[in-house]
């Protein structure tokens, strides 16, 4: 499981397909290519935004300083009652053509209004500009920079653009305080309501984590485990079990930790969905699963990974179609989904009867639709496991 698939390829697509033969380009011209990119890119963000945000700060500015510092052309502190005023606080002639402005008594002509206006235009422009160089120059990515600039719309980079969709308020939003998220020294994620952690701490895992020792992962604090039942493999189509399914699922509910499963589909059609669920039911029967049957619905970067063709009702409705068979048998469904699945791939709000697990690596709650856990990292660090681990929080418990 990954963040964002257009930016980090899947661990499926990693190490469960053949690598893709590609041209091998020396690191230092790499090196070279991706500054230059990354210097225009910034370069063409820098001119977009400052137009957008202009729009916005000019107004607000220019009023500041027509009462700061523009000069009175007729009158000071009064208006002169040869001066006609309109309803809009614009100073006529005997004709009705406006000759200036009025603001607080003071009268300013066209010509100084226009020159303020250049002026502040001027202004917030260069503090546009240096707001962003700040940020850029501080380790801040071209999203990270965006997102604060567009309240109302959800930014995401796919297919090697910028997709600015409004956010949907119809929809049921998380009610997360982003000041209540504690981040300890370890880099472990906790929420807390009143100074109380609230949150559960648990992790994702796969054959890629190799031998657990499940008694230490428990002694680490770790609550629940997604343990994975198997994949279909994006480019042969073929339904493959997680070879470790097993032991994990066996070590981790002897340890006493709470056990949920999860499916890696590629599945294209309804058959083949359904031919998924019927799989991971047929594998989960023998234990006792205390948390959700998720269903993982990612699409393959830089890959023709067979699902990626899909249309976005086709995705949503083998989503539901698996959901519903998982249901059926008596288990929660829940969909695990990362920003670009949940706002350009799937029909969210088709999906609202159904829980989320939602993928971000960031410290901040940017994606503003309900979801009850929350994957947070992919390099966490568990005793009991070597190598890196996904960690994830969830905001109540997920076995009651």
């Amino acid at each position: 499981m990954k963040l964002e698939a257009d930016d980090i390829k899947t661990e499926e697509e990693r190490k469960e397909e053949t690598p893709v033969k590609t041209t091998r380009i020396p690191a230092r011209k790499k090196r070279r290519e991706k500054k230059k990119k990354a210097l225009t890119m910034a370069a063409c963000l820098a001119g977009m935004v400052a137009v957008m945000f202009l729009t916005v700060t000019v107004c607000v500015r220019i009023a500041e300083k027509l009462k700061e510092d523009a000069a009175p052309v007729i009158g000071e502190g009064s208006v002169p009652n040869y001066v006609n005023i309109d309803e809009m606080g614009n100073v006529v002639d005997g004709e009705g053509k406006i000759v200036g402005v009025l603001s607080d008594s003071v009268v300013y002509s066209q010509e100084q209004l226009e020159e303020q206006v250049a002026d502040a235009r001027q202004q917030a422009a260069r503090e546009v500009l240096e707001e962003i160089r700040t940020e850029l120059n501080g380790g801040d990515t071209i999203l990270q920079t965006l997102r604060p600039l567009y309240p109302d719309d959800l930014i995401v980079y796919s297919g090697g653009q910028y997709h600015f969709v409004p956010i949907n308020r119809s929809l049921k939003m998380h009610q997360r305080d982003a000041g209540n998220l504690n981040i300890l020294d370890t880099g472990e994620y906790q929420y807390l309501q009143d100074g109380n952690v609230v949150s559960h701490k648990g992790i994702d895992v796969s054959r890629h984590q190799g031998e657990i020792d499940w008694n230490l992962v428990a002694q680490d604090g770790v609550e629940f485990a997604f343990i994975r039942v198997g994949y279909r493999g994006y480019g042969t189509g073929k339904l493959v079990e997680d070879e470790y399914f097993e032991d994990n699922i066996k070590g981790a509910a002897t340890a006493g930790i709470k056990v949920g499963v999860y499916f890696y589909s590629q599945a294209i059609n309804e058959e083949e969905v359904r031919e998924e669920a019927d799989f991971v039911l047929e594998k989960i029967a023998p234990y006792q699963i205390d948390c959700p049957v998720v269903f993982d619905v990612e699409r393959v970067s830089d890959s023709d990974g067979r699902m990626n063709a899909l249309t976005v009702e086709e995705r949503t409705l083998l989503t539901e179609i698996f959901c519903q068979v998982i249901e059926n048998a008596g288990y929660r469904p829940m969909i695990y989904h990362n920003t670009e699945m949940g706002v350009m791939m799937l029909e969210i709000g088709n999906l609202e009867n159904y829980d989320k697990w939602f993928a971000a690596y960031s410290d901040v709650f940017y994606y503003p639709y309900d979801h009850k856990i929350w994957q947070y990292s992919q390099k966490g660090s568990v005793q009991g496991i070597q190598g890196d681990v996904d960690l994830n929080i969830s905001f109540e418990p997920l076995w009651e």
